[in-house]
């Protein structure tokens, strides 16, 4: 992983109850374990193994990739905003890498 997490909100500041849009794409390899290197010896097996996402404590989303997931994987889901907070996210993968990022969510005034 040589680049942060790209990440897209379609907006930071919602009324309460808008349907909040989520874009997020990290720079990850997906190394299956069947392919072989130059010398015919397997390439070592690194996927992601889990992505979630949180707005504060509340689990919005989780999801288990598997290995016919491409390189750099995309994430897109949405919800509906109800109250203002950290909105984070989190990969992990086989060989033991975290990778979060993180945006505020600030509700605005009705």
């Amino acid at each position: 992983m040589s680049r942060p997490p790209r990440l897209w909100i379609s907006s930071a500041t919602p009324a309460k109850g808008e349907i909040i849009r989520v874009r997020v794409q990290i720079q990850h390899v997906m190394e299956s374990g069947f392919r072989l290197d130059w010398n015919g010896a397997p390439l070592e097996r690194n996927l992601l193994t889990r992505f979630e996402a949180r707005l504060n404590e509340t689990l919005l989303m989780e999801w288990e990739p598997g290995a016919s997931i491409s390189q750099n994987p995309y994430v897109e889901f949405a919800f509906a905003a109800r109250e203002s907070g950290t909105l984070r996210m989190l990969w992990l993968d086989d060989r033991g890498m975290r990778l979060e990022a993180e945006r505020e969510i600030i509700l605005s005034p009705a």
